[in-house]
């Protein structure tokens, strides 16, 4: 263990935690880590990766993340691969096959790319000795970042005899630790945790006023020119406008967030890297897993999400252990917006007994089969809070997860098919002989007919995936396949669908509050008179923090009291008609039917849903108009003036 340490990674010695978690590992536990960001948790699962018999299966949510990583392992001499989005079919082919030869010790997925049928078929021919779950906080649903697909990712260890598990996060607090044993049958004494205190960084937190909020940041940076920093603000169009306001006052800035092309994402992150930029202004899309050690200032012109988010964000500075600054410019301005990114996730009642429905709908076929995309739109619901309906009917036993499968299947011949043909023999050859003459071939495309397989060959659609997939491999054929199709086995159908649909909207509702109350905390946290690193630290149970830092903004005798956000117009002085009339006859015109007060909260607020995205609600007069309101009181105004 400790010569693969010297040898390969060219560490004379283990960081804080990092043996402890190696060692349970390799002595055939499951485990946990849970480190600050930025200390060394990756090389839990790559040391270990090296010395066990099979693959490393690494879930990592973030295409960034597993870019990353890859290139530190693969400048190390060490075989990994990943398998993405980004990916042609070729090189994801050869990633797979070097897998399943033995090649490589490390692949990378991300957790979605486990609802594909094909690979999900593939991974059950490769031996793998370990599962690792990056961002594991992300399986809880106590947790900052709830990922509904990850709670599956239990039932698949078991699917795919995986021995044991390991899980990293940086951010995990003590009740979502508990989730993550319970799920991953993890000890207690095999989760690992080293603290939270990170004594290089200067928690700094200064009230500003929104209009004097500009000014500030071109001073601060004017005074660290040339220190690699990244400023963190809320939405897209901010980062934008800073990175110009900085560049026009000579700090030459670049924004970053995920409205961005995929290609220029990576070239400011090149950039970053390697020193020819050294100020991004971005959304929270940018800085997962950034192994850049020296970055000397994290700026939050905005309010971060969360205590959380707070934590992971600044956790990017001072890698290398040099002291650098993290500053919060803070002031109540943008609240609203940021409990408006929470009120967006909650589905209405209306919504969510539409899906209920339509899953009664089904019921005599005794399963259920649907394209996320159009049910998301059909019962207006956001697909992440749709995916997590779909959990909570889990939990309560109505449905269950069986597989999840591309409806469609389209192939183009490399060789012709008579060529491709002639290479079988006997039932084989009449197998592929049927899967070509059933398919429907356009000019270039032939489209694979699983039902006509079926019912004139009886060849199973499992057979025939795994043939053309064959076929790709041995490249005959280009392969492509599309609108990926969840089914689920229905356990209940005769649930009372209204008394349900108010359960599980009160559901949403609670977790609405929830996080409302996360923001909320993270604003007692920076108007705190305690030490800034001793209450962050004891956020996340790390009661071993010093209860002075000594060099925290508290510190140094400045408590903050955020300045309250500027005087709003009075809403009863508002015209509801100029505001609302061209959205409301737009509405009624597409569905028939007034909007409901939650809808026309939802467009006033600037939140949007699938519905809005085909109204083109956008370019209707008044969206966004009331997004400074809080969203209870634009809300109370609305159904006042609606027709009851």
């Amino acid at each position: 263990m400790h010569n693969t340490l010297k040898q390969v990674f060219g560490y004379p010695q283990f960081r804080p935690g990092q043996e402890v978690a190696v060692s349970a590992v390799l002595a055939g536990r499951s485990a946990a880590a849970i480190f600050p960001t930025g200390s060394g948790k990756s090389l839990c699962y790559q040391l270990p990766a090296l010395l066990l018999p099979h693959l490393t299966l690494v879930v990592s949510p973030l295409l960034a993340l597993m870019q990353d990583q890859l290139a530190f392992l693969q400048r190390h001499g060490i075989a990994a691969g990943s398998i993405d989005s980004a990916q042609s079919r070729e090189d994801a082919s050869d990633v797979m096959a070097r897998a399943k030869s033995g090649e490589l010790k490390i692949l990378m997925i991300s957790v979605e790319r486990l609802k594909n049928e094909r690979f999900r078929n593939f991974l059950q021919q490769v031996p793998i000795s370990l599962l690792v779950v990056d961002e594991a906080h992300c399986i809880s649903e106590w947790g900052h970042n709830f990922r509904p697909d990850y709670l599956k990712l239990p039932d698949y260890q078991r699917q795919f005899n995986i021995p044991q598990a390991l899980l990293l996060t940086a951010t995990a607090t003590p009740k979502v630790i508990a989730d993550m044993e319970a799920k991953f049958a993890i000890a207690a004494e095999d989760v690992v945790t080293t603290g939270f205190y990170r004594p290089n960084l200067n928690l700094l937190v200064e009230p500003v006023r929104g209009q004097d909020k500009r000014r500030r940041l071109v001073e601060w940076m004017s005074e660290r020119p040339g220190q690699p920093s990244i400023v963190y603000v809320t939405l897209q169009k901010t980062a934008e406008h800073i990175a110009e306001h900085l560049t026009r006052n000579r700090i030459q800035a670049e924004a970053y967030h995920a409205g961005l092309p995929h290609e220029q994402r990576e070239a400011i992150q090149k950039r970053f890297m390697s020193g020819q930029s050294n100020c991004i202004v971005a959304t929270i899309a940018f800085g997962m897993g950034i192994d850049k050690s020296d970055i000397r200032n994290v700026v939050h012109f905005d309010l971060p999400k969360s205590i959380e988010n707070y934590s992971q964000e600044i956790g990017r500075a001072g890698r290398d252990g040099q002291p650098s600054d993290c500053l919060v410019l803070a002031n109540r301005d943008s609240l609203n917006v940021l409990e408006n990114f929470v009120y967006g996730d909650t589905p209405e009642l209306d919504g969510i007994r539409r899906v209920l429905d339509e899953l009664q709908a089904t019921a005599p076929e005794g399963q259920w089969e649907f394209l996320l995309g159009p049910l998301a739109d059909q019962s207006n619901i956001r697909q992440l809070p749709l995916k997590t309906l779909l959990v909570q009917l889990e939990l309560r036993r109505i449905i269950a997860p069986r597989y999840a499968y591309y409806a469609e299947y389209r192939f183009k011949y490399l060789q012709e098919p008579e060529v491709l043909l002639a290479r079988f023999e006997g039932e084989r050859r009449d197998f592929v002989a049927a899967i070509i003459q059933t398919s429907t071939r356009a000019r270039t495309w032939a489209t694979v007919n699983f039902d006509a397989l079926y019912q004139q060959h009886q060849a199973e659609r499992n057979r025939v995936v795994k043939a053309l997939d064959y076929f790709q491999e041995k490249g005959w054929v280009e392969l492509e396949s599309k609108q990926m199709t969840e089914v689920y086995s229905l356990l209940q159908t005769d649930f009372d669908s209204q008394a349900l649909s108010a359960e599980l909207h009160a559901c949403f509702t609670q977790h609405e509050r929830t996080e409302v109350a996360r923001i909320h905390a993270m604003l007692e946290l920076f108007a705190t008179d305690h030490c800034l690193g001793y209450r962050l630290a004891a956020y996340f149970g790390d009661e071993n923090a010093p209860r002075q830092c000594g060099h925290c903004s508290v510190c140094h005798g400045q408590v903050v009291r955020l300045p309250a956000p500027p005087e709003l117009p009075a809403l009863v002085d508002k015209n509801f008609e100029a505001l609302c009339g061209d959205f409301i006859h737009k509405h009624e015109q597409y569905t028939g039917s007034v909007p409901s007060a939650e809808r026309v909260t939802r467009f006033l607020c600037g939140i949007s849903v699938p519905l809005f995205t085909k109204l083109k609600v956008k370019s209707i007069s008044g969206f966004a108009a009331l997004e400074d309101y809080p969203y209870a009181e634009v809300r109370e105004w609305a159904a006042a003036h609606l027709p009851s």
